[in-house]
């Protein structure tokens, strides 16, 4: 049986054009006739909304991506999509047109009879104070219909000031605060009832063995497409990163 790939945190934008070149090389190479290929959250660096498809001065990435993610449906790989921190905005429109399925985070799957739990891996975080809260408001009906509402030249410059801001907060937090939090880990491995969870975000790849309730568990930490990238390859119950 082919196996089943997962992906997170490409973080696509114009500014690097040799991640996009990768993805684009992933989805006809390692990718092409897999089961299912999951991106769990933050495929690009910011989405200001699904009418930058339509729009005279949306985004040409975008619509080469849309391409090519609806090039690998139409030959027979599912391609599923989680919301990351950065592209929450992702929509209906969105999906139809690329041949996705948007996923719930987090979202229980069986991978060779065994259940794995899949998350951006953002929530795991809650020593993040701040950020959780902005996240909530993030996420909420009022904040995005505002934002949806604003002309695309004024979404492209808030999100430009979201990032720098961003980019200042992470050089004044420390790396631990960031990353996810044990008592997070063990409380969603508890409460789910898997052994295998699967997520991105914190942009350290690994695999964490830990034990909760007397059970074997694995976190896999998927790798983010900075520097190098790679993806996780599911072979029934055999688990592996892979860098590029």
């Amino acid at each position: 049986m082919a196996p089943t790939l997962f992906i997170s945190d490409l973080h696509l934008s114009s500014e690097q054009p040799q991640v996009s070149a990768q993805l684009f090389r992933f989805l006809t190479h390692e990718a092409s006739g897999a089961a299912a290929l999951y991106i769990l959250g933050d495929l690009f660096d910011a989405w200001l909304g699904d009418d930058v498809l339509e729009a005279q001065d949306g985004d040409p990435l975008a619509r080469d991506v849309v391409a090519a993610l609806r090039a690998l449906h139409d030959a027979g790989t599912p391609v599923m999509l989680m919301h990351g921190n950065r592209d929450f905005l992702l929509d209906a429109r969105f999906a139809k047109a690329s041949g996705t399925r948007l996923l719930e985070d987090p979202t229980r799957i069986s991978l060779g009879g065994r259940s794995a739990l899949l998350m951006h891996g953002d929530t795991l975080c809650t020593s993040d104070v701040a950020y959780q809260k902005f996240r909530v408001l993030a996420r909420s009906k009022p904040f995005q219909s505002e934002f949806l509402s604003k002309p695309l030249a004024e979404r492209r410059a808030l999100a430009q000031q979201y990032r720098a801001m961003s980019e200042q907060v992470k050089r004044a937090t420390a790396d631990d605060i960031m990353d996810v939090a044990a008592d997070a880990v063990q409380e969603t491995f508890r409460s789910h009832a898997v052994s295998c969870l699967i997520h991105g975000h914190t942009h350290r790849p690994a695999m964490h063995v830990l034990q909760v309730d007397a059970r074997h568990c694995e976190r896999w930490v998927l790798p983010d497409w900075d520097c190098h990238g790679g993806y996780l390859v599911a072979d029934g119950q055999n688990l592996a990163l892979e860098r590029f």
